[in-house]
C-alpha cells in the first residue's frame, strides 16, 4: 500500500471509533429502556402504537416466543414486498410506467430485502417504480436492519441476566430500534447526502439529446414487457441506435441513507454506489464507508457497557480490527500491483512486472484504487453489499479478499447486529476450545458453556457453509446454472461461488458476470438467503434464552480472562480456522487457480 492508502485507512478507523463511542450510549439506553430526555416526546407515540397493536410492552418473552414473533414479522414483510412488486403497474408513483416484476424475480427480491441481503438480479431504475423503491425496499431496509440489532441485544441480555426466563420483548425492541436509532440517523444522513449531490425527487425520467448517435444492444422484450430468453436462459439481444439518453430520477437519498446505515446495500440504481446520483463525490464515498461500520462498531462498545466490563468490547473490537486491517492491506496492494499481462514488457517478463498505475479496470477514477479497495473490504466485512466498483474486474487475490471476508461469516464488524452476534458465537466456541485444552468447564462472561450452547453454536456456524457449498455445487452441475456463467474456467466458478457466498451470508454484493436473474438462480439464491438468515438467528436466540436462565459464576483463578491479548489471539484463530477451513477447497478451484494462471501462464 502507498502512503495515500495508509492515511485513508488510519483516518477512517480513527473517525469511525470517535463517532461510534457516543452512539453506543444511545444504543445502551434503548436496549435497557432508559430513554434519553430528547426521546420523551416520542414515547406517547410509542405507547399509542402498542395499544393499537394490542402489545403489552411490560411483558417479557422467552426465546421461543421472541423467535416466533421475529420470524412471523419478517415473513409478513416478504408477502408485502412481493405483492407491491407484482402490483406496481397499477399503483401510483410510477412515472416511468414500470410493469409488474416477474414472479421469480419478485420472490427473490422479497426474500433478499427482508433478510438484509439486498441481492439484486434486476436493474433498479429499469424495474422498480418509485412506490416500490420506497414502500417495499426502503421500509424493509429499516426493518431488516432493526431485526439484526434486536437479536444481538437479546443475546447480550442473555449474558447479563441472572436466572431469567425472558430475553426482552420483540415488539418493543423492534419499535425502539427503528424509531429511536435508525430513523433519526437516516434522516440526518439523507440530508448530508443531498448536500453532496445525491438526488431526492419525484420527477419523471429526463430524456436528453446526445452529441453523437450511439449504437448498442439491448434485451428484446416480449408482449408482457419482460426480457425474452433463449433455451439456455440467456436474454435475446437486438441491435438499436439512439441519439437520446434517458436520465433516471427518483427519491434516492432517503434510500441511500438507510441502505448504508443498515448495512443493506441495495442500490436505487443498477450501478449502486458507483452511480454519481448515489455517490457523487469522494467525500460522499468516505461518509458512506463510515456509515456502513458506524452502528456495528457502536454495538461492540454497547456490548462492553451492558455486560459491565468495557474491556470485553475492546477485545472483540481488537479482533475485528486486526482481521480488517490485514484484509484492506491485501486487497489494496493487489489492485495497486495490477495485472501482469497488461504490460509493455515481453511475455517472458510478465511475472516480474505489473500493470502501470495499478488495476483500474472496473473502478471509478474519482475514487481511485485506495478508496475502492477500502470500500470493497468494508462492504463485504459488513453484510452490506453496496459496491462502488466492479468486483469481477479485481485481480484474483484482490477479488478473493471480499469473498473470504463473507465466508468468515461477516464477523469483522459485520452487519448491524449480525456481525457482533456472529463474533460472540465464535467467542463461545473459543472459550469452549480453551476449556477442552485445560480440562475445565468453559465459561464466558460468567455463564457456563455446556452441551446445549455448543449444539446451537455448531448449527449457527455450519448452516451457512452448507448452504453456500451445496448451492454452488448444484449450480455448477445443473445446465440452468452453467448457462448463466459469463466467463469460462476458474473465473466462472468464482462467479458462482461468490453469488452463493453473498446470498448465504446475507451480503448482497455480486461478483458480476453471472446472469442470475433466471428462475433457477432466483429460487436457489432465495433459499440460501432465507435459511442463511434465520438458520443462524434462531440458534442465537436459543443460546440467549439458555444463558439468561443460568446463574452468573464468580471469577476465580481458573477463569479464562476474555479481555486480554491471549483471548484476542485465540478468537482470531478460531474465526480463521473454523470459519474459513470449510471453503479452502472451493477457493483453491477459483481465485487461487486463477492467480497462478495469471502470474505463471506457462
Amino acid at each position: 500500500m502507498n502512503t495515500q492508502a495508509w492515511i485513508l485507512l488510519v483516518a477512517y478507523l480513527g473517525i469511525l471509533l470517535l463517532l461510534a463511542w457516543p452512539l453506543a450510549k444511545c444504543l445502551v439506553a434503548v436496549a435497557e429502556g432508559r430513554l434519553p430526555r430528547w426521546m420523551a416526546p416520542f414515547e406517547a407515540i410509542e405507547r399509542g402504537l402498542y395499544r393499537v397493536a394490542g402489545v403489552d410492552a411490560s411483558a417479557g418473552m422467552g426465546w421461543r416466543q421472541y423467535a416466533i414473533a421475529l420470524v412471523v414479522f419478517n415473513f409478513l414483510g416478504v408477502l408485502a414486498v412481493y405483492a407491491l412488486q407484482r402490483l406496481q403497474a397499477v399503483l401510483p408513483l410510477n412515472p416511468a410506467g414500470m410493469g409488474a416484476v416477474s414472479a421469480d424475480s419478485a420472490f427473490d427480491t422479497a426474500i433478499s430485502f427482508v433478510t438484509n441481503t439486498n441481492w439484486q438480479g434486476y436493474g433498479g431504475e429499469s424495474t422498480m417504480s418509485y412506490l416500490t423503491q420506497m414502500l417495499a425496499l426502503t421500509v424493509q431496509n429499516f426493518f431488516s436492519a432493526a431485526t439484526g440489532i434486536v437479536v444481538v441485544i437479546a443475546l447480550v441480555r442473555g449474558f447479563v441476566a441472572r436466572s431469567s426466563t425472558s430475553i426482552g420483548n420483540f415488539w418493543v425492541d423492534i419499535t425502539r430500534v427503528t424509531g429511536y436509532v435508525l430513523l433519526p440517523l437516516s434522516l440526518v444522513f439523507a440530508v448530508v447526502l443531498i448536500g453532496q449531490g445525491v438526488i431526492q425527487n419525484f420527477s419523471p425520467y429526463q430524456d436528453v439529446k446526445t452529441l453523437e448517435i450511439t449504437a448498442y444492444q439491448a434485451p428484446k422484450n416480449g408482449p408482457d414487457g419482460q426480457p425474452l430468453k433463449d433455451a439456455k436462459g440467456n436474454p435475446l439481444m437486438e441491435d438499436l441506435k439512439t441519439d437520446k439518453q434517458t436520465i433516471a430520477m427518483g427519491p434516492v437519498a432517503s434510500q441511500e441513507a438507510i441502505k448504508m446505515l443498515g448495512t443493506n446495500g441495495g442500490g436505487f440504481f443498477n450501478a449502486n454506489s458507483a452511480h454519481p446520483y448515489e455517490n457523487p463525490t469522494p467525500l460522499s464515498n468516505f461518509l458512506q464507508m463510515l456509515s456502513i461500520f458506524l452502528i456495528p462498531a457502536a454495538l461492540v462498545f454497547m456490548f462492553g457497557r451492558m455486560v459491565g466490563d468495557p474491556r470485553q468490547g475492546f477485545a472483540v473490537l481488537a479482533a475485528m480490527t486486526a482481521i480488517f486491517v490485514v484484509s484492506v492491506i491485501v486487497v489494496t496492494a493487489q489492485e495497486q500491483q495490477g495485472n501482469p499481462l497488461l504490460t509493455s514488457l515481453g511475455a517472458d517478463q510478465v511475472a516480474s512486472a505489473a500493470q502501470s498505475g495499478g488495476n483500474m479496470e472496473g473502478k471509478e477514477t474519482r475514487f481511485g484504487i485506495a478508496a475502492t479497495g477500502l470500500f470493497a473490504a468494508i462492504t463485504t466485512a459488513a453484510s452490506c453489499g453496496a459496491v462502488n466498483s466492479w468486483h469481477d474486474s479485481f485481480t484474483p487475490l484482490g477479488g478473493a479478499v471480499p469473498l473470504v471476508l463473507m465466508q468468515l461469516g461477516e464477523v469483522v464488524f459485520g452487519g448491524v447486529g449480525t456481525g457482533l452476534y456472529s463474533m460472540l458465537i465464535f467467542a463461545i466456541l473459543a472459550v469452549f476450545i480453551a476449556g477442552l485444552m485445560i480440562g475445565r468447564t468453559p465459561e464466558y462472561l460468567g455463564k457456563k458453556i455446556e452441551t446445549y450452547e455448543m449444539k446451537m453454536t455448531s448449527i449457527a456456524i455450519l448452516v451457512t457453509p452448507i448452504l453456500v457449498l451445496a448451492g454452488a455445487a448444484v449450480a455448477v452441475l445443473a445446465d440452468a446454472g452453467k448457462a448463466g456463467i459469463g466467463n469460462p474456467g476458474a473465473h466462472g466458478f468464482s462467479e458462482i461461488l461468490y453469488a452463493f457466498t453473498s446470498a448465504g451470508n446475507n451480503n448482497g454484493s455480486a461478483f458480476g458476470g453471472l446472469s442470475a436473474n433466471t428462475p433457477f438462480y432466483n429460487t436457489l439464491l432465495a433459499i440460501a438467503m432465507w435459511f442463511g438468515r434465520f438458520g443462524v438467528i434462531v440458534p442465537v436466540l436459543a443460546i440467549a434464552g439458555s444463558l439468561a436462565a443460568k446463574k452468573r459464576m464468580a471469577v476465580t483463578a481458573g477463569t479464562l480472562p476474555t479481555h486480554g491479548p491471549l483471548f484476542v489471539s485465540l478468537l482470531i484463530g478460531t474465526v480463521l480456522l473454523v470459519g474459513l477451513l470449510n471453503y479452502v477447497p472451493a477457493l483453491a478451484l477459483g481465485p487461487v487457480v486463477e492467480h497462478l494462471m495469471l502470474w505463471y501462464p506457462k
